[in-house]
């Protein structure tokens, strides 16, 4: 059965210590038993279990996406599941969990997220840090951040604050979302059955999908930038005229 295999596993990579750390090294060890039920008692759901998984990853909830992912897609590869309906119920899901987070800061504001951020494993620290990498790379780090491990839990909590437009916000997370299960699932479809190669791939993978977020966002920067010296030059030419 589909649902049985996704459990063992999703068991065995709980339960590898090696594997874990290398996967989602920002996992809190405090929620390990709290996510390790999840896995048990969503995963049974088939369809459903993908999307209830990755709603929950793209919130507050430390529950690494590959858990999900990589089993689903060697299980696709098996001939157990459908890759377009698991993509679908990922995207979905990363979508609308990242949706919650941001009406979370978009209706009750930085006062709501300081003052109970702590429940959600979110420092003061943290909401300053991505404050400044918000700033910094406007709203293209909704779709970057979604690539980068730690970072895609929390980043639309800015978004939110920023108040940024929800069609643009909906088309950035569900594009980098889409990226980053494409990647898991194909993981799992060529060598999730492997869990040696898995453990020693892994960390080329993540640190390649880091590269390519910060190549996208040098280009996004380089795009702006020109775009705001024609900005600016045809402001000069029709100051002069």
């Amino acid at each position: 059965m589909a649902d049985d295999a996704l459990v063992r596993m999703g068991d065995e990579m709980i339960a590898d210590p090696t594997m874990h750390d290398a996967v989602n090294s920002g996992l809190i060890a405090l929620f390990h038993t709290a996510s390790e039920w999840l896995v048990h008692f969503v995963h049974s759901f088939g369809y459903t279990g993908i999307f209830i998984m990755t709603f929950l990853e793209s919130t507050f909830v430390p529950i690494p996406s590959e858990v999900t992912m990589i089993p689903a897609g060697y299980l696709v590869q098996q001939g157990q599941m459908s890759a377009l309906l698991v993509l679908f119920c990922s995207i979905t899901g990363t979508i609308c969990g990242s949706l919650a987070n941001y009406y979370i800061a978009y209706h009750y504001g930085r006062r709501f997220l300081y003052a109970y951020g702590k429940y959600m494993m979110f420092s003061h620290e943290k909401m300053d840090k991505l404050d400044r990498f918000f700033a910094k790379h406007g709203e293209i780090s909704t779709f970057t951040g979604r690539l980068i491990p730690g970072l895609r839990h929390f980043i639309s909590f800015p978004a939110g604050l920023a108040q940024m437009n929800l069609k643009k916000f909906c088309i950035y997370t569900g594009s980098g979302g889409a990226i980053w299960m494409f990647t898991l699932m194909m993981i799992g479809y060529l060598i999730g059955g492997n869990k040696a190669l898995l453990r020693y791939y892994m960390p080329y993978i993540t640190a390649a999908c880091v590269g390519v977020v910060i190549l996208l966002v040098m280009v996004y920067m380089w795009y702006q930038r020109r775009q705001n010296n024609k900005h600016n030059a045809g402001g000069d030419d029709g100051a002069h005229q």
